[in-house]
């Protein structure tokens, strides 16, 4: 049983466009968020700790690292855990796009001269990708990489967003992806389950909102609780309540269902390490979501499959 069966998974497609395994490495490149440096706000979104969402950790001593090293870093990893030969620099750990359009080009030109990384992964928020970043990224697309913009909306909800100190609304994330899909670029979004006052009738909502304009890729992730944040004093004073791991499967399983079959999921799930994640528990499982998820999809084929050989037309009637 494994879940690439039942959805188009990014791995897939790219094993499908470039006949082995192309994996993604990620970088920390020492960008910051204007949400963060006063620019927009400070403090950034409530649930924000950026190591929870690094497979990493955001490092400080490690900041002044080459790309070239983290690279090389990530690069023995999946070799040997893969075998993947091909990767794709994936900018994650906080807004990709905060910088001088000349520092932008020199960082990702440096982890373009890798000779066997074929492309960029740049993650960033809607409100700051204007048309030079947007017209960088192409230019490396014109050239044949890989490239793909990862969006960071998370709800469509703009009270929510308001809530969680998000420092944008859902305008800001129409005009990005407008721009962005008008210039041929692959959008990516993320979205996040279990935002405080989200009910599943408003996942459904963000994500159908999403697929209405468009979009070539969505990442899926949980809202965990993790040290450091906004959302871990509300936690303990009892004003937030995770979502449990059999909502949070089910919600993904029926977002699943109403995704177009040629959007690529680069994420159904995320995790934090043990040593910042408060809660719920289970966000440290991904294997075990993952599995759930995948058991999910399979039941659901099971059943429409006997539903099909029960119907009248398929059944043989045999005389006495």
């Amino acid at each position: 049983m494994n879940l690439s069966q039942y959805v188009n998974t990014f791995g897939q497609a790219m094993l499908a466009r470039y006949g082995e395994r192309v994996h993604k490495i990620a970088i920390d490149a020492g960008f910051t968020c204007p949400n963060r440096d006063g620019t927009i706000g400070r403090g950034g979104c409530t649930f924000c700790n950026n190591v929870s969402f690094s497979p990493n950790g955001r490092q400080p001593i490690k900041l002044n690292r080459q790309i070239a090293d983290q690279i090389e870093s990530g690069r023995q990893v999946l070799r040997k855990r893969t075998g993947a030969n091909k990767y794709i620099a994936y900018f994650q750990a906080y807004t990709n796009t905060y910088a001088d359009i000349c520092e932008l080009t020199r960082l990702y030109d440096e982890a373009l001269k890798e000779p066997d990384v074929i492309g960029l992964d740049v993650g960033t928020r809607p409100d700051c990708v204007p048309d030079k970043v947007l017209d960088l990224l192409v230019g490396y697309q014109d050239k044949g990489y890989e490239v793909w913009l990862e969006l960071g909306l998370q709800s469509a909800h703009d009270e929510t967003l308001k809530h969680v100190n998000r420092g944008h609304g859902f305008a800001a994330y129409e005009e990005a992806i407008v721009k962005a899909r008008s210039r041929g670029l692959k959008v990516c979004t993320h979205l996040i389950l279990g935002l405080p006052g989200e009910s599943t009738e408003q996942h459904i909502t963000s994500h159908q909102r999403v697929l209405d304009l468009g979009v070539d890729g969505l990442k899926f992730h949980p809202l965990h609780v993790v040290k450091g944040t906004q959302l871990a004093n509300e936690w303990r004073r009892g004003e937030y309540q995770p979502m449990t791991m059999d909502d949070y499967v089910s919600d993904v399983v029926e977002l699943i269902n109403r995704t177009p079959d040629d959007v690529i999921f680069h994420r159904l799930t995320g995790t934090a390490a043990t040593n910042v994640l408060l809660a719920p528990e289970w966000c440290s499982k991904k294997w075990q979501v993952l599995n759930s998820i995948t058991a999910a999809l399979a039941e659901q084929v099971r059943q429409v499959e006997v539903s099909d050989l029960l119907k009248p037309d398929n059944l043989v009637f045999s005389a006495a």
